[in-house]
């Protein structure tokens, strides 16, 4: 299981383990226990294959990859005239989130100002799947657009919650943050893929009818179209979790 932070798993692991599967969730670079290089040009596609080849060396891995089952975020072609970020904005405007995690220290500091469980409870407690904005000043609040306290899901509970509040206190945000500002640098990376499909069997593609994801412009007629399955031919099934939000392997964990 490819994870940013392995405690999301913790569901998952357990019941797989208790069948007798052998699971590995690892924390990827920036979260949780692993290192956080300060380099932000660490974080790209080819840091996380290189880091996942490593763990798995280290493990004594051998054939680890039979077939796929992929959460929330549908594989899309690499544009091959248009950067990410310059379609981002066109589409969503500046304060598209990903557009406003770019400037280096800035979303650190409304992070801190906000304070830890402010900012994380903001974002497990959104139930609103239009694409997020982060106006200046207004990115993280502890109430909801129409003033309502903003409170953790049910699927949350306080002392799970405050796992993540202690772990992202001690390493900070800076390493997740650094993936997001190396998309045009991963597009840039990633040119003799263009027009490359996935051909590793996929069992399984599963995304929250509620995910942010799945409300991107013409998301759902990309995945739920032949689009989706001509760039990914070997993909079996989709399948659309209703009311469920982008952390579905915590919401829905069965």
């Amino acid at each position: 299981m490819a994870s940013l932070n392995r405690f999301s798993w913790r569901h998952q692991i357990q019941a797989l383990a208790s069948l007798g599967y052998w699971t590995l969730a690892p924390d990827l670079r920036g979260y949780g226990d692993s290192d956080a290089p300060s380099d932000v040009g660490s974080y790209t596609c080819f840091h996380v294959v290189g880091d996942l080849v490593g763990v798995l060396d280290a493990m004594g891995a051998d054939q680890v990859v039979k077939a796929l089952v992929n959460l929330s975020v549908a594989y899309y072609p690499r544009h091959p005239i248009y950067k990410p970020l310059h379609l981002y904005r066109h589409l969503y405007g500046d304060d598209f989130y990903i557009c406003r995690f770019q400037e280096a220290g800035e979303m650190e500091r409304e992070i801190a100002e906000a304070g830890t469980a402010v900012a994380l409870k903001s974002i497990f407690g959104n139930r609103d799947p239009s694409p997020p904005c982060l106006p200046k000043g207004k990115s993280f609040q502890d109430v909801s657009a129409d003033g309502t306290p903003i409170a953790l899901p049910p699927w949350l509970p306080e002392e799970e919650f405050h796992h993540y509040v202690t772990k992202f206190e001690e390493r900070g945000f800076t390493g997740g943050l650094n993936y997001y500002r190396n998309t045009d640098r991963k597009w840039e990376l990633t040119a003799a893929w263009t027009g490359s499909e996935v051909k590793v069997p996929t069992t399984k593609f599963i995304v929250g009818d509620m995910d942010l994801t799945y409300h991107f412009e013409d998301a759902k007629e990309y995945i739920n179209g032949g689009e989706f399955k001509k760039n990914v031919p070997l993909l079996e099934e989709v399948a659309v979790l209703e009311g469920v939000g982008h952390f579905l392997q915590e919401e829905k964990p069965d």
